[in-house]
C-alpha cells in the first residue's frame, strides 16, 4: 500500500508543481542588447517610441504565438495611410491574451511567420526606421492591445499606454497590462471606429 501511496504522492506534488510555474507569466523588457530611451507619452494616441540604434534586437515580451507580420514597406508620404505606417512589423498574442506590436523595423527574420510560437526574449526583428519612421532617428514603436481580425491596425498600434510595464519590464519586475487592456477594451468595444488621423 505505500508503493502506491508514495508514486500517487508523487505525481500530485509533480501536478502542482507543474501548474504553478506554468501560471507565472514573465515579461521582458522588447529591446535586448542596447541602450534604450524612451518617453512616457506619444502623439495622438497610446503607444511608445523606443529609441535605439539601428539593428538592435526586437524580441517578444513574453511567451506567445506569432499573429501579423508584414515585410513589405509601403508608406508612402503622400498618401500617408494609417494601414502602411507601420512599415515592417511583427505582433504577437501573449500567453496573456494581450496583443504586443512593434513596428518600423529593418528587418524580420523568415522563420517568424504568423502562428509561430514564440518565448520571451526570442528575436522577431531589428529595430529600424521603416514606414512613417523613414527619415528619422530608428526606433521601435511598441503598441499593446488585444486580439482583433487582421489588418485592424488603428487598434493594433496601441490602445493602452506602454511606458508604465516598460518600466517595469526593464527593471526585470513582472507587471501585466490585462487588466488595463480589458478595461480599455470594455470601454471602446472590440473594434472602435477607424480614427479620422
Amino acid at each position: 500500500m505505500k508503493l502506491r501511496i508514495i508514486p500517487m504522492l508523487a505525481v500530485v506534488i509533480l501536478a502542482i508543481s507543474s501548474t504553478s510555474a506554468n501560471a507565472v507569466t514573465t515579461y521582458v523588457f522588447p529591446v535586448a542588447g542596447c541602450t534604450v530611451n524612451y518617453a512616457h507619452a506619444h502623439h495622438d494616441y497610446a503607444a511608445t517610441d523606443i529609441l535605439a540604434k539601428a539593428g538592435c534586437k526586437f524580441v517578444a515580451p513574453i511567451n506567445g504565438v506569432v499573429d501579423e507580420v508584414n515585410r513589405v514597406d509601403l508608406w508612402k508620404g503622400k498618401t500617408n495611410l494609417g494601414i502602411d505606417r507601420g512599415g515592417l512589423y511583427v505582433s504577437i498574442i501573449g500567453a496573456d491574451g494581450v496583443r504586443y506590436y512593434g513596428s518600423h523595423l529593418r528587418s524580420i527574420p523568415s522563420n517568424i511567420q504568423p502562428g509561430l510560437e514564440v518565448v520571451a526574449g526570442q528575436l522577431l526583428g531589428l529595430v529600424g526606421s521603416t514606414g512613417s519612421a523613414r527619415g528619422t532617428a530608428s526606433h521601435l514603436h511598441f503598441g499593446i492591445s488585444w486580439p482583433t481580425p487582421a489588418n485592424t491596425w488603428w487598434v493594433r498600434r496601441g490602445e493602452v499606454l506602454p511606458w508604465k510595464y516598460l518600466d517595469a519590464w526593464k527593471k526585470g519586475k513582472d507587471f501585466s497590462p490585462v487588466k488595463e487592456v480589458n478595461a480599455r477594451k470594455l470601454k471602446v468595444g472590440e473594434i472602435p471606429p477607424v480614427p479620422k488621423k
